[in-house]
């Protein structure tokens, strides 16, 4: 399993993941968004609508009776009602999903020491792929552990 790690620097994860479902949707995956917070799934619906200029991203809440067929379903909970193997943990915090391939956890310099703990817990399992990107100057950079 790949786990990206995105340290939100400059933009919030409502700004980061309309980038990050196009890419997932892009290659052919379906995206399950994840938050505990109502308010910010709420800001992440309006910028899967408005935030890329050349279109918007279809997607649907979880607990409708579409739930099966949306490219990108968001949820107060980590169950891929749309068959996705991809993840965004939106509020920072990270959780296991059946099936996964993928997950992208998004959080503020505030949760870093979280972001930390997570990362030494999955380092520690067979067969993990941890990446960790910041916001630079010219967008996202890659930065390798101890560097």
């Amino acid at each position: 399993m790949r786990v990206d790690f995105y340290q939100l620097t400059r933009d919030p994860a409502e700004f980061v993941l309309p980038l990050i479902a196009r890419a997932a949707m892009g290659a052919g995956a379906r995206l399950l968004v994840v938050s505990s917070d109502e308010a910010q799934l709420a800001r992440i619906d309006e910028a899967l609508w408005t935030r890329l200029p050349e279109s918007f991203l279809a997607h649907g809440f979880a607990g409708g009776r579409d739930d099966a067929r949306q490219p990108i379903l968001l949820s107060s909970e980590p169950v891929p009602a749309n068959g996705a193997r991809f993840m965004a943990c939106a509020d920072g915090h990270f959780r296991e999903m059946e099936g996964m391939e993928r997950a992208f956890l998004l959080f503020p310099p505030a949760q870093i020491d979280d972001a930390r703990g997570t990362w030494r817990t999955l380092r520690a399992r067979a067969g993990a792929d941890l990446r960790y990107w910041r916001q630079g100057e010219r967008g996202w950079e890659e930065v390798k552990p101890g560097g």
